[in-house]
């Protein structure tokens, strides 16, 4: 359990080497580059927007065709396949993927365009679908929608918007131009909302039936064609086959690059790292010939890194302590056993300046908590068989995900721990199976007792778990309160708080009232005397030292408010109390399922039922609890312990290191 030391490095080399020099850093991946700003008027910082955004359009690039890949030939994957991690590739493949570089490129831009070209054709037949839909009522015309007459008669092509009969065209037409001579009005099609038509009348009477129809709500069709409905028909139908003929074959280019998926992955991995490359560059600071960069390091690298470097080089690497004022990272390190929690911690905040790293005791409690609310063999057997399957069948698991795999390993061996402690088995499986088919007691004893049976004693040890838990946190916040030697705030913040309480729990205990409602033993009155004055001494110097006003009757008064968070630590204690309910409920539920199943009897139908009942149920039981368990054992390091001594705040240690998304470049990168 510890925060990794780190140290500031700083490198000045000539600039022929940086490209080699970079590759080193990265592939090592145990620096972290700082910005630097030019106030040396013999450097300057390097622009590379424009290098950098010629690879992010790269990846644009490439992702847009794995996305076509996926939709013309998605690939077949299993539940599991997000276990298996990145393929792992050498550090050569990786060399020598620049000389395929811009071929992989081209393939990606092509399958872009023809995606495209898929896309405006199928939106191209949309639209000739629409025309010829709106071409359909206007078949019967024999001539050209843009029809408007010959030399002595005036023509009108267009439509109403109701279905209007032949008469009440013709009255309309003589009601609204009664001065007209003959006028001929021809239905081409009707329908419940359109009537098209073709209208005829005397050259000299178009302007006066024109005004008519327009009254009459009479429209012309839009951007009509020149050529007949049936001609125009034809015409779409042509370039319906034209567009059809383009998607088929732009489907088959796109077969033909169905084996380019592995080359677009290593595509975007590869410009991926080029940017952090490029991002490296434009932190650093350069003159003619020579750049400088700066970043921190773990100690435990510097080591290692500085001979390489040095024997490679012509380069100038320089190590030092940071300095009180800097924003230095924070790494951790831990343990097979607690770096499975170090997620945890992470969620909450990582620990800033002078703070401990709490990943170990955390994970000692967690592990032990988790175990205790799910509390059952049979469940706990379940978590631990699958997740050391996946831990076994996965050798190449990304890091994170194994962590997980691993702290609900241990949380599985807990709660199978506590399931024997407690004697529950699938809740009470094994005396339910005896009893009802065949018909014996058949009874697996505890080794400690049973919580259904005895509560108040689960309760009781639950909340003593809690105590310890409260007080390892101030403790910490004691040791942390002694290393940067503040004596005062370690009695006043810690030790009066630890008198308090603690003082306050032992002359509890020698009361015969909270004896007997714990059902433990009273302890002697000599006990509740001795603890009566530690408890008034811890009471007195948290009133007269916790205020930090001046004034001495403000400074009384923000004392008795500081006393007063005494109540939050009753709180804090009784939020305990939900190790025994999940506990409790785990137990309880199992054993209702148990009941149900077995209602049928001992009979071949009973046993069947049982079976469906017992899976089903204890299934749904299983997610359930392990969910609350999973929630409110980090609720409780989250708010009761860590609210105790830690306030977290540091920024997380971010290498220049190599990062991809598809392949895992294999080489040890702390190998230097």
């Amino acid at each position: 359990m510890a925060v990794l030391q780190m140290q500031r490095i700083s490198i000045c080399a000539l600039k022929k080497d940086r490209k080699k020099i970079l590759d080193t850093l990265q592939r090592c991946g145990v620096v972290e580059i700082s910005d630097l700003s030019a106030q040396d008027p013999g450097f300057e910082k390097v622009d590379t927007s424009a290098s950098k955004s010629q690879f992010e359009k790269a990846i644009t690039a490439a992702n847009q065709a794995l996305e076509v890949l996926d939709t013309y030939n998605p690939v077949k994957s299993s539940m599991l396949s997000s276990l298996e991690g990145r393929k792992p590739v050498s550090a050569a493949d990786y060399q020598s993927f620049e000389s395929k570089y811009e071929q992989v490129l081209n393939q990606a831009q092509t399958l872009t365009a023809l995606s495209r070209k898929i896309a405006e054709n199928k939106a191209e037949i949309l639209k000739l679908q629409a025309q010829l839909d709106s071409l359909e009522p206007w078949m019967g015309l024999g001539v050209s929608m843009r029809f408007d007459g010959t030399r002595s008669t005036a023509g009108f092509v267009g439509s109403f918007s109701d279905d209007l009969p032949l008469e009440a065209i013709y009255a309309g037409l003589a009601e609204n131009a009664p001065n007209t001579g003959a006028v001929n009005v021809d239905i081409i099609s009707h329908s419940a909302d359109q009537t098209c038509v073709l209208i005829l009348c005397a050259r000299p009477d178009g302007p006066a039936v024109e005004a008519a129809l327009r009254t009459m709500g009479f429209v012309r069709p839009a951007s009509p064609s020149k050529l007949s409905p049936a001609e125009h028909k034809k015409e779409i139908e042509a370039a319906l086959e034209a567009a059809l003929t383009i998607i088929d074959a732009a489907e088959e280019n796109i077969r033909e690059f169905f084996g380019a998926r592995d080359d677009l992955r290593f595509l975007i991995d590869y410009c991926n790292i080029r940017i952090e490359k490029y991002d490296a560059v434009g932190r650093s600071m350069q003159s003619k010939s020579t750049f400088f960069l700066t970043g921190y390091i773990p100690q435990v690298e510097a080591a290692a890194l500085v001979p390489k470097l040095e024997n490679s080089y012509d380069i100038c690497v320089s190590i030092s302590d940071p300095g009180e004022d800097e924003d230095v990272p924070v790494l951790l390190k831990n343990n097979g056993f607690a770096k499975p929690v170090e997620s945890v911690v992470e969620s909450y905040a990582l620990p800033t300046k002078g703070e401990i790293d709490p990943t170990m005791i955390v994970a000692c409690f967690y592990y032990l908590m988790f175990g205790l609310m799910f509390s059952d063999t049979g469940y706990g057997a379940m978590v631990t068989l699958g997740c050391g399957f996946v831990l076994w069948k996965f050798k190449n698991m990304e890091d994170g995900m194994r962590n997980m795999m691993k702290m609900f390993l241990y949380c599985g061996i807990s709660t199978m721990f506590w399931g024997i402690m407690f004697s529950s088995y699938f809740g009470d499986v094994v005396d339910v199976i005896g009893r009802v088919f065949f018909g014996v007691d058949i009874t697996i004893p505890p080794l400690w007792f049973i919580p259904l049976n005895e509560p108040m004693r689960l309760l009781v040890f639950c909340m003593g778990l809690g105590v310890i838990h409260l007080f390892i946190g101030l403790g910490i916040q004691l040791y942390q309160h002694l290393k940067a030697k503040r004596y005062y705030e370690a009695v006043t913040k810690v030790v009066f708080w630890y008198m308090l309480v603690g003082g306050g729990i032992l002359l509890l205990l020698s009361t015969d009232m909270i004896a007997n409602i714990l059902q433990v033993q009273k302890l002697p009155a000599t006990v509740g005397t001795v603890s009566t004055w530690v408890t008034i001494i811890g009471a007195v110097g948290i009133t007269l030292t916790n205020g930090d006003s001046k004034n001495p009757v403000v400074k009384f008064i923000q004392g008795l408010y500081e006393l007063y968070g005494v109540t939050s630590y009753l709180s804090d204690v009784l939020s305990y109390s939900r190790l025994l309910a999940l506990g409790l409920a785990t137990g309880v539920v199992g054993t209702v399922i148990n009941q149900m199943g077995s209602m049928m009897g001992g009979s071949l139908v009973g046993a069947i039922v049982f079976i469906l009942v017992f899976c089903f149920g204890h299934l749904l039981n299983f997610g359930i609890e392990l969910l609350g368990a999973y929630v409110h054992t980090n609720r409780l390091q989250y708010v009761e312990f860590f609210g105790k001594f830690y306030e977290g705040g540091g920024r997380k240690f971010d290498p220049f290191a190599v990062h991809t998304k598809y392949y895992k470049i294999k080489e040890d990168t702390h190998n230097v």
